[in-house]
């Protein structure tokens, strides 16, 4: 067997930096690989985006090559603006237009990093793709059940085939999983659980089992030019000052329309519901006694219905575009935890997943295709659970699976809808 080819998903950062650093110390062949996301005229780092805080709307293609050149490993720039365009930023100005709440990363690691971007990868002859998530993935040991990274497993198979053909590679379960990072505060698995069986047998995350001190450490030790580089915050490819400026570029149009509180009463005026989300307090421009929050937006009457902290919070919600990792198409309820945004609260659930609810005739809440949508059932009501975000599912460490939240089910609406 020849030695296991890796292309490591290089952005100039310290996470991706330290992570071809470890490929090449585990014996790989290594190159990087690049992704042009922008027509911009130059795709250096925004140092005005630093000052800001916010992330870089354009990946540091020189930083990039300055690292690879340092580790001494090939690297390639791969053009993915017209996919970029039209797979992540089209879908999120769209969804803003809906009303809902879009979180691009979930929708750019299956369809670009790890769609388009592992493609070119294994054009130019890799056989898996590294990244520097938070996360681990691989495979179960068939008598221990213990976890075998997807780096470790492809070193020791490269290993024992070298020295005495030993390797079986039958010892190791046929799916691959997708497990929390071993640091749960920088865990990164919520915007990754859209990786289908391919990607993630293909897949590399060598940061899974470290922390972000010790990467910074590593990167220091080996004199890495990220070593100290900020982090990447907020959406990668928006560099004005909010999503609102950015949508504003885009021609979004802005309509004005009425304010009224979950009993209909008319409090004021909003600049247009691509302004808010669920869950929002600050910037509505009412006066009332009470705090009030952002509970529901109607696109169909533009309205904005705000309420008291309480009226909130969901006991439930419908989810689609269904990913599940740990098996295929579950048909009866699966327990576990869950998360209904990025490092949010986790709390108890259920999955109700779309063979019960069809066999229970359930309607999903809205006029969608039955056999993409399941039900969550919390067991501690969450609040504001925004459509349009993302909803993942656990049992311990591992991702069972997720999607998108379609609709909440609140205290109000039980016995209408809802398990």
């Amino acid at each position: 067997m020849a030695r296991p080819k890796v292309a490591v998903a290089m952005s100039g950062g310290v996470d991706s930096s330290v992570a071809c650093a470890l490929l090449l110390e585990k014996g790989f062949e290594v190159f990087s690989i690049t992704m042009k996301i922008s027509e911009a005229p130059n795709d250096s780092y925004d140092s005005r985006i630093d000052k800001s805080g916010l992330g870089g709307a354009y990946f540091a293609i020189e930083d990039a090559k300055k690292v690879c050149d340092q580790l001494r490993v090939p690297h390639y720039v791969v053009d993915l603006t017209r996919e970029f365009e039209r797979e992540v930023i089209e879908p999120f100005v769209e969804g803003y237009t809906q009303g809902v709440t879009p979180n691009p990363c979930v929708v750019c690691n299956p369809k670009i990093k790890f769609g388009h971007l592992l493609a070119k990868a294994e054009e130019l002859g890799a056989d898996y793709l590294a990244t520097g998530h938070y996360a681990r993935c691989g495979r179960l040991r068939k008598d221990t059940q213990e976890l075998v990274e997807n780096c470790v497993s492809a070193a020791v198979q490269w290993a024992y085939d070298r020295d005495s053909g030993k390797w079986e590679d039958c010892c190791l379960s046929p799916r691959t999983y997708l497990v929390r990072a071993k640091d749960r505060d920088r865990d990164q698995t919520y915007v990754l659980y859209g990786l289908d069986q391919n990607m993630l047998s293909h897949a590399m995350f060598p940061l899974g089992n470290l922390t972000k001190t010790q990467v910074r450490e590593i990167a220091r030790e080996k004199g890495l030019h990220a070593a100290d580089r900020p982090e990447s915050q907020e959406i990668c490819f928006i560099t004005q000052e909010s999503y609102r400026e950015f949508l504003e570029e885009r021609n979004v149009r802005f309509k004005p329309g009425l304010i009224v509180d979950t009993a209909g009463e008319v409090l004021g005026c909003h600049r247009g519901i691509q302004n808010y989300t669920v869950g929002q307090r600050r910037g509505l421009g009412i006066h009332s006694p009470d705090p009030l929050y952002v509970i529901h937006m109607d696109v169909e009457e533009n309205k904005l219905i705000v309420g008291k902290r309480e009226e909130g919070y969901a006991h439930g919600c419908y989810i689609h575009r269904l990913n599940f990792i740990m098996t295929d198409d579950p048909d009866s309820p699966v327990h576990g935890t869950c998360a209904v945004r990025y490092r949010g609260k986790e709390v108890e659930a259920t999955l109700y997943p779309p063979a019960f609810l069809m066999a229970k005739g359930e309607e999903g809440g809205a006029s969608k295709d039955l056999r993409d949508i399941a039900y969550v059932k919390f067991s501690t009501p969450l609040f504001a659970v925004a459509p349009g975000q993302s909803l993942v599912f656990y049992q311990g460490d591992f991702v069972y699976g997720g999607g998108t939240i379609l609709k909440s089910i609140n205290e109000s609406q039980n016995g209408k809808e809802g398990i």
